[in-house]
């Protein structure tokens, strides 16, 4: 079971033109609407091949009920926690070439009632679901403590889940001390969080290295088109994929750590787990918006594996 923590979750428009012209009128070639949300796109990668998930998020407003209604299709089991003011809604314009520009809006401001019962929620769904793993994901709406990531990663371990975090920015320093069983930044928000400019594989790394020096169990790097590193105390895995035709980035890393979770949910090695983990992410660039892969798309992704990749080797910008 894979439960999903998005404190500041989305209606995500997603806008297609054929060049985005700054300060001009663009006129759209195609538009869609998905729901929104780093572990709302985790819980619907799950859905849509064949895992168990529930996600947890609050809902509010004109947007949670928009956000209510788009879910209610996707087979995704959610626990809405009422809040007051209405969630956020944000918009992506994507170009042909897969170029993605988005706009993302603040959030609502939660009560400190809202973001106890938001805990107290996590804190139930997790227990009926033993040895579940906790994903939270994204960023933290107003109202909610910077240490909110750490409180989640210490409440799954009170009550005996893994937990991944998947953030940026402000909040993910925090969470670091208390020692999540995985985390997922990206190239730059790895960089931001060790204070240094990682260049090559062997920068990343060490810089995942450090960190799981300090406690943490599992570090998955997304590299773009370079692919995905795992980095663990005795593994170092560097997995990619090449995508012919790139619609969209938007959410694709979201669905790479889906597909890593759901591997190892089931019971698979951490190398079948990144190459599940790549599959997922470039079949997602290659659909439009955030439309998550099918089993279908994913197999037919062929995925590289080096065991032994090359210190050196320079990473695409």
């Amino acid at each position: 079971m894979i439960v999903t923590v998005t404190p500041n979750p989305s209606v995500d428009r997603t806008i297609a033109v054929d060049r985005l012209l700054e300060g001009e009128v663009n006129r759209a070639t195609a538009t869609r609407l998905d729901p929104g949300g780093k572990g709302i796109n985790v819980s619907r990668a799950v859905v849509a091949n064949g895992g168990a998930t529930v996600a947890v998020l609050p809902v509010g407003g004109v947007h949670g009920r928009m956000m209510t209604q788009l879910l209610d299709g996707t087979g995704v089991v959610v626990e809405a926690v009422p809040i007051a003011q209405s969630i956020r809604a944000n918009i992506a314009v994507v170009e042909p070439d897969g170029t993605t520009t988005k706009i993302n809006e603040p959030g609502p401001n939660l009560t400190t009632t809202e973001v106890t019962t938001f805990l107290d929620t996590v804190r139930e769904v997790v227990k009926a679901s033993p040895g579940a793993w906790i994903v939270g994901c994204g960023s933290l709406p107003g109202g909610v403590a910077g240490d909110f990531y750490a409180d989640l990663v210490r409440l799954g371990h009170e009550v005996g889940a893994r937990v991944a975090i998947d953030t940026s920015g402000a909040p993910l320093p925090p969470a670091i001390p208390a020692g999540p069983d995985l985390i997922k930044p990206n190239r730059a928000e790895l960089g931001e969080l060790v204070g240094a400019d990682l260049r090559t594989v062997g920068e990343v790394v060490d810089a995942a290295r450090d960190l799981i020096a300090g406690g943490i169990a599992q570090v998955l790097v997304s590299l773009g088109r370079d692919g995905a590193l795992l980095v663990s105390a005795d593994t170092v895995l560097l997995a990619a994929a090449s995508v012919d035709r790139p619609l969209s980035t938007v959410g694709a890393g979201d669905c790479t750590l889906g597909g890593y979770l759901l591997a190892l949910d089931r019971g698979a090695s951490p190398q079948q787990a990144l190459v599940q983990a790549v599959a997922f992410g470039s079949a997602a660039v290659g659909l439009p918006g955030t439309e998550v892969p099918s089993p279908a798309h994913v197999a037919s992704i062929e995925v590289r594996v080096d065991t032994d990749p090359e210190r050196s080797a320079p990473l695409i910008d």
